[in-house]
């Protein structure tokens, strides 16, 4: 199987409906990223123990999830039906709530940090915030799957949520940002309290 097809040699590519456009594109950047979280969560996968198996099978079915979004986000629309439907946002959601009830309460923000796993989950959470703003801009000039869009907002919730879970089933103390003092107050539910602050 040959892998080069010279198609792009010239700076442009073909979207899913046969429009080309050039490679530095907002709509290439915004599947292009996509596409570099999915493999950080390949990554986070291959670190993770086989005591973790749940946790690796969410994050493979993300995966699978995350290319959807990179194929809906390359389709012009009208050209098939879009993949990610508000089915596969209720299922993070459920997710998250689960996840949110586990660790302790927090009184302060949580800095990116502890065991090496929960360190890639945060960093996969702001790489999902970076994508988040440049399909917001997509779609700004752009029709897109407005789902999608959804969909990359409830996953951020969701990596910062089983990072905590990690942090706290691996005995390790999460990093706060001490400086601010007290900002949530203890009686809040756990799943309002903020992810950070951007």
């Amino acid at each position: 199987m040959q892998i080069y097809t010279k198609r792009g040699d010239y700076g442009n590519t073909n979207l899913i409906g046969g429009r080309t456009i050039s490679k530095d594109a907002i709509r290439v950047e915004s599947y292009g990223t996509l596409d570099e979280l999915n493999s950080l969560v390949g990554v986070i996968i291959s670190q993770m123990t086989k005591e973790e198996l749940v946790l690796k099978e969410e994050l493979a079915e993300i995966q699978l999830l995350l290319f959807d979004c990179g194929t809906d986000l390359a389709m012009l629309e009208g050209t098939k039906d879009y993949l990610i439907t508000k089915e596969a946002v209720e299922w993070l959601e459920s997710r998250i709530d689960d996840y949110s009830t586990e660790p302790p309460a927090i009184e302060k923000f949580v800095l990116p940090g502890g065991h090496p796993v929960a360190s890639f989950l945060h960093l996969a959470r702001t790489v999902t915030r970076r994508a988040e703003r440049i399909i917001v801009s997509l779609g700004k000039t752009e029709k897109i799957n407005p789902v999608v869009m959804i969909f990359i907002n409830r996953l951020s919730d969701y990596f910062f949520a089983i990072a905590r879970v990690v942090n706290s089933r691996k005995g390790v103390k999460e990093p706060f940002y001490e400086k601010g003092g007290k900002v949530f107050h203890s009686e809040l539910k756990k799943e309002t309290i903020p992810k950070t602050h951007y």
